[in-house]
């Protein structure tokens, strides 16, 4: 039970409070109050009304001490009761200097356009102060807009950018700079990872297609064809490595089965000729398809339908963007199902962990995204709100 009614709880001094103080300051000091004032910082505006959770992660104090401060302010006045454990700043705050942090979107895909709308949305929620650079899918960009948002002088960097052999130069540029990086997708040497466990998701791909395989070819396949991602690295890569593991897990067999491995690298119909490409040049035959994206999924479906082969295809993609969860709702689609990365999440997880890291609180090093598989069965359940909404055709990348 939160909320206690114990009188004595409105009793507080030094001693009461036996916490090992946070900093040594002037023998003169009372902890107490010096506690107080952080309680009553963490309202950042007039009439804010805040969980008694949410003040402890936000001052960092432990939650006995935070609740009989709390009894304490608003016995004092400074504070009210809003409800069972939500309280209500009844002052204007002392004011304090905005945090700012930088944002270097990766491109302008539709995953991208949910992580930024997320992240500043996020960003207004904790009064903060986002500059948002768009690397346009470019190592020169990127590289670019580093050395922008250092000038800025910002306080941290939320660092979104495909390409993994310029990661350590522009963290080399951050660290520097003394600067805290949270990198979103692709590591870079000394920052927060935020993100896809690459390998995981490609392990419940490589299952997912493994099964449909076995209900309705009885798992026998003639070829696997994997469409990957060079550029953007290693990590990435995990994804095709757990693809190929989660089939050979459900389907031992496959490992005998003919591999191509192609290139996903450029826009949807860059993705499209090289499919057409290899249909030209390879005989017609029951074929798996592991796409390391849902533009690569798409376009691999539309070469064997435009080829009218459709049935002899089947084909799991990564971060269930809305053109592949549609494409999911079309009956006799070949799309087996996608991964979700929850990509409109982002920000209600980054914008915390920014703050965290910026006010020197134990902040874990790797933070992994939930992953989901959404098939043709639970696609209206996860995505309930997709009916009337569009967006462009699926024609950029997305890593």
């Amino acid at each position: 039970m939160e909320e206690l009614e114990d009188p004595s709880d409105l009793l507080l001094d030094d001693e009461d409070d036996l916490e090992t103080p946070t900093r040594r300051g002037d023998r003169n000091e009372s902890v107490t109050v010096l506690r107080a004032c952080e309680v009553l910082k963490a309202f950042r505006h007039r009439g804010e009304e805040l969980h008694l959770a949410e003040i402890v992660s936000r001052t960092g104090l432990p939650k006995t001490t935070t609740f009989r401060l709390l009894r304490t302010l608003v016995h004092g006045g400074l504070l009210e009761r809003a409800g069972a454990g939500v309280y209500r700043n009844r002052f204007e705050t002392v004011a304090t200097r905005q945090l700012r942090i930088g944002f270097a979107a990766q491109g302008d895909s539709e995953f991208c356009r949910s992580v930024m709308q997320n992240i500043e949305t996020a960003a207004a929620r904790e009064h903060v102060h986002l500059i948002t650079v768009n690397n346009r899918y470019s190592a020169r960009e990127a590289l670019r807009n580093a050395d922008l948002l250092i000038r800025e002088g910002v306080d941290l960097i939320l660092e979104f950018q495909t390409y993994e052999r310029v990661a350590p130069v522009i963290a080399s540029k951050f660290l520097e700079a003394n600067t805290p990086v949270i990198a979103i997708e692709i590591p870079h040497p000394g920052a927060t990872y935020f993100g896809a466990n690459n390998y995981k998701a490609g392990l419940i791909g490589g299952k997912a297609l493994s099964r449909w395989a076995r209900e309705h070819w009885g798992g026998m396949f003639d070829q696997l064809v994997l469409l990957e991602l060079p550029i953007a690295g290693s990590l990435l890569e995990l994804r095709i490595t757990g693809f190929a593991d989660g089939l050979r897990t459900e389907l031992p067999s496959s490992g005998n089965v003919p591999i191509a491995h192609l290139d996903g690298r450029g826009d949807f119909e860059q993705i499209l000729g090289v499919m057409r490409q290899y249909l030209r040049r390879t005989p017609v035959r029951r074929t798996l398809i592991g796409a390391v994206n849902d533009v690569c999924a798409l376009a691999a479906l539309r070469a064997f339908d435009e080829a009218g082969i459709s049935e002899y295809c089947a084909v799991v993609g990564q971060n269930a963007i809305l053109d592949a969860r549609n494409e999911l709702r079309r009956p006799g689609t070949r799309l087996v199902g996608t991964v979700a990365y929850f990509p409109e999440r982002y920000g209600d997880e980054i914008i915390p962990l920014a703050i965290a890291i910026l006010q020197k609180k134990m902040a874990p090093s790797t933070i992994f995204v939930k992953h989901q598989l959404i098939t043709q069965r639970n696609v209206d359940l996860i995505y309930p709100l997709d009916k009337g909404r569009s967006f462009a055709p699926a024609l950029v990348r997305r890593c």
